[in-house]
């Protein structure tokens, strides 16, 4: 199919759900692409209305509690009328200088998939120590060849439909692109905690099948030798085993991966995941407390007990 004068022939996605404040920024950054799809899940504010206005195209995603989450729903579902999707989040942007090198990389037949590097900001500051840079992530890829993984994490409520932490698996060979994406949310605090209270009942569950040996299949797996991702996840089989792991997290993000040097934005952000480490390891409690279910009553939980009856002493 041919393409539109000046638009690169790649199909963007974006998965969206009450963005208005991130949305016409992020729209904005990738008019360069052919087309543009926003899966949205029944947004109740302005992003139909921004998305009208940009040229994206809308399609509503009915989540029914279990697996495929949005994005992998939408890779089996949408009509794309090119070989290669670009995923973007609400609150990503993707500058000039990556479209320009996009635009070259995908006329390689050498790789089926790229990864891109990611610059997270933090209240109007570049986070570039505590682990947090370089941030790969596979974004870029021919649709028909990536799927995103399954952690079976799907049974615990308040996560979300969407895959966050989950990544991409590629049947062919990746690259790496030089030209960062850029991750600043335009939302309050507010939403940052929120969205945090979700991610650590994910993480919680994730944390539970590492320790029970569960949920290896249909996942990238752990390598330490493989790449970047692989290798991370390699590290979180031990981490997940360490004690005092809001303490470490505090301590490896702000003294020995120099998070400090990000001023107050960089010890902001290190407190705030070592309260986020706390939640997932109270999480992951109850997992462990409740046999492998949040939010269940301990009355319900225990076994239920044998009621014997002994004839009492008569009456009268």
């Amino acid at each position: 199919m041919s393409t539109a004068a000046g638009k690169i022939p790649v199909s963007v996605l974006i998965p969206a759900k009450n963005e208005e404040e991130n949305l016409p920024a992020c729209l904005e950054s990738v008019a360069a692409a052919a087309e543009v799809f926003v899966v949205d899940s029944q947004s109740e504010d302005r992003s139909g209305e921004i998305c009208d206005r940009y040229g994206a195209q809308v399609v509503q995603f009915h989540f029914n509690g279990r697996w495929p989450k949005k994005k992998n729903w939408a890779l089996d579902n949408l009509p794309f009328h090119h070989d290669w999707v670009l995923i973007v989040d609400c609150d990503e942007r993707i500058p000039p200088e990556l479209w320009d090198e996009i635009a070259e990389a995908i006329q390689s037949s050498d790789y089926d998939g790229y990864y891109l590097n990611r610059r997270v900001f933090f209240l109007g500051t570049w986070i570039r120590h505590g682990g947090k840079y370089p941030d790969w992530n596979l974004r870029l890829f021919r649709h028909a060849k990536g799927r995103y993984e399954n952690l079976h994490t799907e049974d615990i409520r308040n996560t979300g439909d969407n895959e966050v932490h989950e990544h991409v698996i590629i049947d062919g060979p990746v690259g790496y692109l030089q030209q960062d994406m850029l991750h600043e949310d335009f939302r309050d605090l507010f939403h940052w905690l929120e969205r945090h209270n979700r991610y650590s009942n994910w993480e919680a569950r994730v944390y539970y099948n590492l320790l029970h040996g569960m949920g290896n299949d249909g996942t990238i797996g752990a390598n330490l030798f493989g790449d970047a991702v692989q290798r991370k996840r390699f590290l979180k089989t031990i981490w997940v085993r360490l004690p005092f792991k809001p303490l470490l997290r505090f301590c490896l993000f702000y003294v020995f991966q120099l998070g400090f040097l990000d001023g107050r934005a960089g010890y902001i952000y290190g407190r705030l995941l070592s309260q986020y480490e706390y939640q997932i390891g109270v999480k992951l409690f109850e997992l462990e407390r409740f046999g492998g279910s949040l939010n269940v009553n301990a009355a319900k939980a225990a076994p239920e007990a044998t009621v014997t009856s002994e004839p009492g002493p008569a009456n009268g």
